[in-house]
C-alpha cells in the first residue's frame, strides 16, 4: 500500500538563515513519528493554495537526528518561485502545512566499514541535504572523516553559515570545510570562483583532497556543476557509480527545457495509436486511454482524476515514481531513478509516455 499520503504538520519554529532564506521546523505528532522518520538527505514534499491554486514544491531535510527535529530550508529564488515566496514572506509559526513522509535516494548507503572518508560538494542552498549528511556521518561515525567544499556568491549568502563553523569548531579534526566564492574576493586563488571539475582537480593537485582515499562523493548544487563534477569523479578518478551521489533541485516555476533528443524520438511517433494504461494505486485501479504521442503518464491520470503522487514534474525528485508492471513506456528524462531502480522496471511517471498498447503502473509496489 502507498504511504505517501500528506499530513498537516505545524509550524513549530522559522530561522532567517541568510536574507533570501529560511529554514522551517515542524511539530511531529507522536502518532506520526514513525512516518516522518527519516534518512539523512532525504526531501519533504508540501502543498498548498496559492493564488486559487494547489502548489506543490520538494524541499531537502537540513536537520539531523542529532537536533531532535524535523526541518528543511527554503531559499527564495530567481524568478520568484510561488511556494518559496510565500515560505519566506507569509508563512508564520503556528501555521499548518500538507507535508508528505520523507523520500529521496540522496543518502549514504549502509556499510560495515567504521572508518569512511566522504567529500561533498554544494553550492548555494545545495548544502541543505548535505547539512543533514553531514551531521548524521560526524555524530554518528566517530572515526569517520568529511570534507566540504561550498559554493556561494559571498560570505553573507552562506546557508548555516553560523552553524557549520560551530561544526567546524567541534569537529576540528574530522571536518574539513573549503568556502568558494564568486563574489567576494579570498587570498587563496582556489577559494575565488564557482565551483567546476578543474577547480575539484586543483584540490587534489594541490594534496588537499585526496580522492584515492575518499568512500563517497556527494554533489549537490546547479546542474552544470552537477554534470561536470559528476563526470570528472566516474571518467577521471575513476570513482565508481554507486558511490558518487547526485542531487539536482527542480521546480515547476522553471522553464521546460527543450529536449531535442527526445523531439527526435517523437517525430517517429505513430500518434494514431492509443494505450490503454492502468493506473494502481493504495490498493485501487483505474483505466484510461493515453494517445502515443500525448500527455504524460501523471499529468493525463491526474486529468482523469487521479490523486497522484507528485511533486516537481521535473523528473527529479521521483515522488511520482511508480513501478512498470506490464506494458513498455520512454521516459523523456531521468535525473532522480537509480540504475538498480531502472533494472527493476520503476519509472518516473511525470516523464513516461506509452509505447504499447496496454501499459500497467503500480504506486504500491516498493
Amino acid at each position: 500500500m502507498s504511504t505517501l499520503q500528506f499530513h498537516d504538520l505545524r509550524v513549530k519554529d522559522i530561522r532567517q538563515e541568510t536574507p533570501d532564506c529560511v529554514s522551517i521546523a515542524f511539530d511531529v505528532p507522536e502518532t506520526l513519528q514513525e512516518t516522518y522518520n527519516y534518512l539523512p538527505g532525504q526531501y519533504l514534499t508540501f502543498k498548498t493554495i496559492l493564488d486559487g491554486q494547489e502548489v506543490r514544491r520538494s524541499y531537502s531535510i537540513c536537520s539531523g537526528k542529532c537536533d531532535n527535529e524535523l526541518r528543511v530550508a527554503v531559499k527564495n529564488v530567481n524568478p520568484p518561485g510561488k511556494f518559496s515566496t510565500w515560505a519566506n514572506t507569509a508563512l508564520k509559526v503556528g501555521d499548518l502545512v500538507s507535508v508528505m513522509p520523507p523520500l529521496g535516494n540522496f543518502t549514504p548507503k549502509p556499510s560495515d566499514k567504521k572508518q569512511r572518508n566522504y567529500v561533498a560538494f554544494s553550492a548555494g542552498s545545495g548544502i541543505t541535504p548535505i547539512m543533514s549528511i553531514m551531521k548524521e556521518v560526524l555524530y554518528n561515525e566517530p572515526s569517520s572523516t568529511f570534507t566540504l567544499v561550498f559554493g556561494n556568491y559571498n560570505r553573507g549568502s552562506i546557508i548555516f553559515k553560523e552553524e557549520l563553523e560551530a561544526l567546524k569548531n567541534r569537529f576540528m579534526s574530522r571536518l574539513r570545510l573549503f568556502h568558494v566564492m564568486n563574489k567576494e574576493s579570498q587570498e587563496a586563488v582556489l577559494l575565488n570562483g564557482i565551483i567546476t571539475a578543474e577547480k575539484a582537480k586543483s584540490f587534489q593537485d594541490l594534496k588537499l583532497i585526496n580522492y584515492q582515499a575518499i568512500d563517497d562523493v556527494f554533489i549537490c548544487g546547479p546542474e552544470p556543476m552537477i554534470v561536470a563534477l559528476k563526470d570528472y569523479f566516474l571518467n577521471e578518478v575513476n570513482i565508481p557509480a554507486e558511490r558518487v551521489y547526485f542531487e539536482l533541485f527542480s521546480s515547476p516555476d522553471q522553464p521546460k527545457k527543450v529536449n531535442k533528443e527526445w523531439e527526435a524520438k517523437q517525430q517517429l511517433v505513430d500518434r494514431s495509436k492509443v494505450a490503454k494504461v492502468t493506473v494502481k494505486l493504495d490498493g485501487n485501479s483505474f483505466d484510461m486511454d493515453l494517445a502515443f504521442g500525448g500527455e504524460n503518464i501523471l499529468d493525463a491520470a491526474l486529468q482523469n482524476g487521479g490523486d497522484l503522487p507528485y511533486a516537481c514534474k521535473g523528473g527529479v525528485c521521483c515522488t511520482c515514481k511508480a513501478k512498470l508492471v506490464s506494458g513498455e513506456v520512454d521516459m523523456e528524462v531521468n535525473y532522480g531513478l537509480e540504475p538498480d531502480e531502472i533494472a527493476n522496471n520503476f519509472i518516473l511517471t511525470c516523464q513516461a509516455h506509452p509505447r504499447s498498447e496496454h501499459v500497467v503502473v503500480d504506486f504500491d509496489i516498493k
